[in-house]
């Protein structure tokens, strides 16, 4: 194995009170070329500098006597040195090997400037590798599971009989929440009310969350917040991973991702099958889970002509069928007393095509380019809804990296299309043209400001009108590091999002009796965080650390749906849309094999058009997550998770009970390559037919009640996995 060299220019500065400092030049033992972004760390405490262009770095407030000094960098072999202080002034060699594995330093990708999350200003939230591999032992079909067990965010079930959901961010609909794929909007209009259910987290690297605004990189849509799903690229060590999941709710999971790079040339590919019973939890004869079977295949092919230069093509091809309902009906037994059903049928297929070129001064050149056919058809008895959506996104954009200093400018453009079957009522379109520029600074190594700027003209229209509106959206954000213990991030900026029919109220009414759009514009919002972080050794094996985030967004002119007898229309509305609250995260880690989360979220959202009540459907005011985790890592890992959630409203201004859910999860390694798991989610059982019924009658024309918890009710699932 290629061995690497740590050298180390020390010098002596001892103070009054005993306390000394380390200096060191860093560099690859290989080529001497000095090592940009090297850390060292005095173990036992917080106390830690990261090389600068130099390679240089400084440890200051190091104690007399015995120390011992931690040394890493990503992509080499962390190496942990003994010295004792005051230290004399020589050169100190450290040797290091290149390891098989990547430190686990998390580098965030949504800023697009490839920087630590440490050193991002931008305030970034990440679910990592691991638990999402960990939640997508629960859930292999889709995501819905990884984030609805997130602080600050909502999975809302739209459809009793289909299983619909959108994602909510700080309790505003899930229309204001952009979602993206590696950056790509796809997901959006036509899509939203199934797009989580057809992403697997089998592919994916991490998943990447921005709470409020974030318009400079990412434009209309991401009012209350982004989330990106990372996928994994290839590497020269290969990855081979299978799957098989089966529950006792009739579900099956079988799945399989491979990914390599040789040479110039590189691979990977997703499969996936997915099938479902229908399932009735509480012999109503109506299903809580919709019988559905649905298949994914993405293969993604790379070229590596040098070292700097890449070129992505790729094409995600997804179908499913989805049939809720009336059990007598879903099998087929259809009489005068058993007719009604929900079914969706859905075909997506994005073709992506990415170039990077990475220059020798650290600039960087990329074009993307997306072209996505989402084809959805929604069947009732007596009724149907389909369309087909087209997306197309182009992105060009140039990374200047200076030494403090990073700017990122480019343009891009987004062409949605949606064109109903068989009649021509709900066609629209929309074009969207977009600069922007962001400017990161290292105003010192306290201090980090990040500011951008978007402008966007955006045209929009129907068979009733045509608009066009020009929105200039600011935004800033800055990262102060008040101590090693102590940081501090606040943000804010403007936002808005374009008016659309697809939103979660209308995906419950299967866009029956819904009027085209007629003299409406964008919603426009602006918004703001503010978090304070604090973390240190409280033992010597006892990690803590504490975030506490709050947050504001102001939603001007909401797009509100009204009633005219039995036809449904939306209007601006004069009066505002509020969301307000605060986030609490404590992490308590033991050893790295025990760790403890918990999560507090106190959200106080309201419309102020409503009358009396103003506040949104279906959102608590608090939510608690919990989770208890032991592991051993490559042996064996066991979790307890624990949610509360308060009281909801319903659209009718009724007020649902509180309630918790719990979950137990065990996972064991055979020789690094085999794993058994099961998983027992709500064991308390936990479903809202426990309090009433959610079909009411007449059973041919059912109406059906908001959905606040869980339908299905205790699950136990369970299966292995293979990584070669």
């Amino acid at each position: 194995m290629t061995k690497y060299i740590f050298v180390l220019t020390l010098f002596t500065c001892s103070f009054a009170i005993g306390q000394n400092s380390f200096k060191a030049i860093i560099k690859n033992g290989e080529t001497k070329e000095i090592l940009v972004g090297a850390s060292a760390q005095l173990i036992n405490s917080s106390n830690e500098k990261t090389s600068n262009e130099k390679g240089f770095l400084e440890l200051n407030n190091i104690p007399n006597g015995i120390q011992k000094i931690k040394f890493s960098k990503i992509g080499y072999e962390p190496k942990t040195e003994t010295y004792t202080f005051p230290v004399n002034d020589t050169i100190q060699i450290v040797l290091t090997e290149k390891g098989e594995t990547i430190l686990e330093e998390v580098v965030i990708e949504s800023t697009r400037t490839s920087r630590s999350i440490k050193n991002t200003p931008t305030r970034v939230e990440t679910i990592e590798a691991e638990e999402l591999e960990e939640k997508g032992n629960m859930k292999p079909a889709n995501i819905s599971m990884v984030l609805h067990e997130s602080t600050g965010l909502q999975v809302q079930q739209t459809s009793a009989t289909s299983g619909n959901a959108s994602i909510r961010v700080q309790g505003l609909d899930g229309r204001y929440t952009q979602l993206l794929k590696d950056g790509y909007p796809n997901f959006g209009n036509f899509a939203s009310g199934l797009s989580i259910l057809e992403i697997p987290p089998m592919d994916l690297k991490q998943v990447e969350v921005i709470k409020g605004p974030a318009s400079t990189l990412y434009g209309g849509g991401a009012i209350a917040g982004v989330v990106n799903f990372i996928s994994k690229n290839p590497k020269e060590k290969g990855e081979y991973n299978f799957m098989f999941n089966q529950s006792n709710i009739g579900q099956t999971n079988i799945g399989a991702y491979a990914s390599k790079r040789k040479g110039k040339f590189g691979y990977a590919v997703l499969g996936l099958v997915n099938f479902q019973k229908s399932y009735d939890v509480d012999k109503d004869e109506f299903s809580e889970v919709p019988k559905s079977n649905n298949f994914t295949f993405n293969p993604r092919l790379f070229f590596y002509p040098n070292e700097n230069t890449s070129l992505m093509i790729g094409n995600s091809f997804t179908k499913g069928n989805m049939k809720g309902g009336d059990m007598n009906v879903i099998a087929g037994n259809v009489d005068a007393n058993h007719t009604y059903f929900e079914q969706n049928e859905t075909m997506r297929n994005t073709t992506i095509i990415e170039f990077n070129k990475k220059f020798n001064n650290k600039n960087n050149f990329k074009i993307k380019q997306s072209l996505s056919y989402y084809d959805r058809k929604i069947s009732l008895p007596n009724y149907s809804f389909s369309g087909l959506n087209t997306n197309a996104f182009s992105d060009i954009s140039y990374l200047w990296n200076k030494e403090k200093q990073t700017i990122i400018t480019g343009i891009n453009l987004l062409y949605d299309n949606f064109k109903q079957r068989n009649t021509d009522a709900l066609n629209s379109a929309s074009f969207t043209s977009g600069v922007y520029i962001q400017h990161t600074w290292d105003i010192s190594e306290k201090i980090k400001l990040e500011n951008g700027l978007r402008l966007d003209n955006v045209n929009y229209s129907n068979n009733n009108f045509f608009k066009n509106q020009t929105f200039i959206l600011p935004r800033i954000s800055a990262l102060y590091k008040i101590s090693t213990h102590w940081s501090s991030r606040i943000g804010g900026g403007f936002g808005y999002k374009i008016p659309t029919i697809f939103t979660e109220k209308t995906e419950t009414m299967q866009y029956q009796n819904i009027l085209s759009l007629n003299n409406v514009e964008a919603e426009k919002s602006i918004g703001g965080t503010l978090d304070v972080n604090f973390k240190s050794l409280i033992f010597n094996d006892l990690l803590f650390s504490v975030n506490q985030l709050f947050f504001l967004t102001d939603i001007n002119k909401p797009l509100i749906l009204q009633n005219n007898n039995a036809d449904y229309f939306f209007t601006n509305s004069a009066k505002n849309v509020v969301s307000k609250g605060f986030e609490t995260n404590l992490k308590f880690i033991f050893k790295e094999e025990l760790k403890f989360f918990a999560g507090y979220t106190f959200t106080d959202a309201k419309a102020n058009y409503l009358q009396g009540n103003q506040f949104l459907p279906l959102l608590p005011k608090n939510k608690v997550n919990l989770a208890l985790i032991y592991e051993k890592e490559n042996n064996f890992k066991f979790g307890l998770e624990g949610y509360f959630t308060d009281h909801q409203y319903l659209y009718n201004g009724t007020e649902t009970p509180t309630f918790w859910e719990f979950g137990f999860m065990a996972e064991k390694t055979v020789n690094n390559k085999l794993s058994v798991f099961v998983n027992f989610e709500n064991f308390t059982d936990t479903r809202q037919s426990n309090y009433k019924t959610i079909v009411n009658p007449p059973r041919n024309n059912p109406t059906f009640d908001d959905i606040w918890t869980h339908t299905e009710g205790f699950t136990i699932n369970g299966g292995i996995k293979i990584k070669l």
